[in-house]
């Protein structure tokens, strides 16, 4: 089954250029001048993690080594 091409896909090459050569600022994703939203941005993350993640932190990635 095709689909059609959607989103930045379906935009004419120049314009996507024109968003990709801003290097994700055309995002509303960029935290570049809003260090408030950043803030609350990281926050957030931190509580949607459970506690025992927290607490092993990163010493699961290096059990294979």
């Amino acid at each position: 089954m095709a689909t059609t091409p959607r989103g930045f896909a379906a935009m004419d090459p120049a314009q996507q250029r024109r968003i990709a050569s801003q290097g994700g600022k055309a995002s509303s994703g960029s935290f570049d001048n809003d260090p408030k939203r950043a803030r609350a941005a990281g926050r957030k993350g931190a509580a949607a993690q459970p506690v025992e993640a927290k607490r092993l932190g990163g010493s699961r990635s290096h059990r294979n080594r």
